[in-house]
């Protein structure tokens, strides 16, 4: 097979490149849209989160959007692709639970870590580190990622229709933090044991019906190939939503934009007061802690932006075959890849100083590219919507996860193809694609998911006798992500 060419990131007299990418800038505006729908429910997430630290909302709330518009429209114009950023879910639940509340940091020594991490991520992104993890991960299980996302992102979207709940046995529960026995479970968020299960809800309430009706309406339309398809479901449903008292305008974490921009003083650059990373630093016995912390940080941020590049990039096409090749040889930021890897870094760093936690790409840009963005003017789409919010926050959130939630199911279900690829019926390849593709979901985490992976793939190497096919800088990766369960399990 003829070896694809390198394309131009910004070919002269179109900045965007919307010819060689085969789409148009209605195509890019609808993918947009549809992308920041997918994901806009962080807006109003993130705040109620990482406020529970002592954080004020309002001010999470600007810098929340604020770290979304600055990485998504590096994401756009830097890279030329269709992805965007924002605080992610999981890390911020990793800054507010683990590092605030079991380890006793303050949130500003919280957000100087996050700082740290971006600043390393910026490091390993230019020195090539990153480029060579990626390289050295093996082609099947690059297939088993992109699958495995699939999987991830149409589980999301099934939790978000809320079709699931979740039995679980009587005993003994403890709060999120793992630290603390508890009696209430109304009161905080719990860790349950092995004894949850997973079953459908009963088809009775309003949002689940809506749910339904949106999946339906997706899959007719993707079917009929109507443009837009994925956009026309979200607005309809939100819509129907109305009479149901499912969208609702407003509610109890609404905040004025006035009131918000008097509290982000509060967060901005917090991360370098005396609070922050002077006091981080201070204690010369935490600093083992500090950099075990950072250290976890910066592996699950990491892993969760490679996994998604790959698995959705390679997919569609945004990322050919010579764009990876290249990012082995090539020098600066010659490649789409090496600069959404950039952009990335960059954003985390940039988050922390204006007061959120971990920004990352974010997986459901996945809903956008399924609605056929190809181009960095997707993204320039999506940030202009989060300016907007800032403004009409109420009216955005107002979109329910219900009529978000068809769109991952759809999008999820068209990257299993990737799982074709894939030899089955030898087992030293279906092994590490099963633990890489089917832990993301189980563990709702894209980087557990490529560690056992890595893991499971080295291990059987060795059984073989094949060790040293593994390239080095996978098994250092492996080494890392063992560690990294090693310093969880201490903190």
């Amino acid at each position: 097979m003829e070896e694809q060419s390198i394309r131009p990131i910004h070919p002269k007299g179109d900045f965007f490149d919307l010819k060689g990418n085969h789409t148009t800038v209605s195509t890019e505006a609808i993918a947009g849209v549809t992308t920041f729908f997918a994901m806009a429910y962080i807006i109003m997430v993130n705040p109620s989160v990482l406020s529970q630290t002592g954080m004020p909302w309002g001010a999470v709330f600007l810098a929340t959007i604020a770290a979304s518009v600055v990485g998504t429209l590096i994401m756009g114009l830097f890279a030329n692709v269709p992805y965007a950023q924002a605080p992610g879910m999981g890390l911020n639940a990793f800054f507010t639970y683990t590092v605030c509340f079991a380890l006793h940091f303050t949130w500003q020594e919280a957000l100087a870590m996050v700082f740290i991490c971006g600043l390393v991520n910026i490091v390993v992104t230019v020195t090539k580190l990153r480029r060579l993890i990626i390289t050295s991960i093996p082609q099947n299980l690059r297939f088993a990622i992109g699958g495995g996302i699939g999987i991830f992102i149409a589980y999301i979207g099934i939790k978000n229709a809320g079709l699931l709940q979740f039995a679980v046995d009587g005993g003994k529960y403890v709060s999120a933090d793992g630290k603390n026995a508890i009696a209430d479970i109304t009161k905080t968020a719990i860790t349950a044991n092995a004894g949850a299960v997973p079953e459908l809800v009963k088809f009775s309430t309003p949002a689940v019906l809506l749910a339904l009706a949106g999946i339906a309406l997706t899959f007719i339309l993707l079917v009929r190939k109507v443009p837009g398809a994925i956009l026309i479901s979200i607005a309809a449903i939100t819509v129907l939503g109305i009479p149901f008292g499912v969208t609702q305008i407003g509610g109890s974490n609404s905040i004025s934009f006035g009131d918000a921009v008097s509290q982000l003083p509060l967060t901005f650059c917090a991360a370098f007061g005396s609070k922050g990373i002077q006091s981080l630093f201070a204690d010369v016995s935490r600093l083992p802690v500090v950099l075990m912390t950072i250290f976890a940080f910066g592996m699950t941020d990491m892993f969760d932006t490679v996994g998604t590049l790959i698995g959705t990039g390679s997919k569609s096409g945004i990322f050919n075959i010579a764009d990876e090749n290249t990012l082995s040889k090539g020098k600066g930021f010659t490649t789409k890849m090496d600069r959404a890897l950039f952009a990335d870094a960059f954003a985390t760093s940039a988050g922390a100083v204006i007061g959120t936690s971990n920004v990352t790409t974010f997986v459901e840009s996945s809903a956008g590219i399924g609605a056929g963005g190809r181009t960095g003017l997707t993204s320039v789409f999506t940030s202009l919507l989060f300016v907007l919010s800032a403004f009409a926050a109420p009216v955005i959130s107002a979109v329910p996860s219900c009529a978000t939630a068809p769109a991952l199911i759809a999008v999820g279900i068209m990257m299993l193809s990737s799982f074709k690829e894939i030899d089955w019926t030898d087992l030293t390849e279906a092994i590490p694609a099963f633990f890489a593709g089917i832990f993301m979901s189980l563990c709702y985490s894209i980087s557990y998911g490529i560690a056992m992976g890595f893991i499971s793939y080295c291990i059987i190497k060795v059984c073989k006798g094949k060790a040293k096919e593994v390239s080095p800088m996978l098994w250092v990766v492996t080494g890392l992500f063992i560690l990294n369960f090693v310093v969880q399990a201490v903190l």
